[in-house]
């Protein structure tokens, strides 16, 4: 295999798991407002809340999601520098702002879309750079 056919296929493991890494977090974060909202109680210091909500299938789902996204980040930080793994991924803040608006009604802001169009464009500017400056240690051996 050379090195360029290499080096392509790890930019597109490395973009699909930012996509799956990126999906999970809306959807988790998504389900796990919704349940919150509608959950019957408020928190407060007491744990037990928190154990019952645990049991409200949104909130269950939206933990699974979040979990399946943080083990999504933990892949992409064997792939790619932190420098570019956490700005490309924060356009899940992007996501997440149309996502409040689209299925939870809530009102967004003139100053937090702007906000948001500053993530969006921070997260193209470093998505459009290479994904890793520096070799992974011991690849030479997993290779072998």
């Amino acid at each position: 295999m050379t090195t360029s056919v290499a080096k392509r296929g790890t930019i597109l493991r490395v973009w699909a798991i930012v996509f799956l890494f990126i999906a999970l977090k809306a959807a988790g974060n998504l389900s796990l407002a919704w349940g919150m909202k509608h959950f019957p109680q408020t928190m407060s210091a007491n744990p037990i809340p928190y154990i019952q909500a645990m049991f409200n299938p949104f909130v269950a789902l939206g933990v699974l999601a979040l979990i399946l996204a943080l083990l999504m980040r933990m892949a992409l930080l064997s792939l790619a520098d932190l420098s570019y793994v956490l700005p490309v991924t924060a356009i899940g803040y992007v996501i997440a702002a149309f996502m409040g608006k689209t299925f939870l009604s809530e009102t967004v802001s003139g100053q937090r879309w702007l906000g948001t169009v500053l993530i969006f464009a921070g997260a193209a500017l470093v998505g459009s750079t290479s994904h890793s400056t520096t070799s992974i240690q011991g690849a030479s051996v997993q290779a072998e």
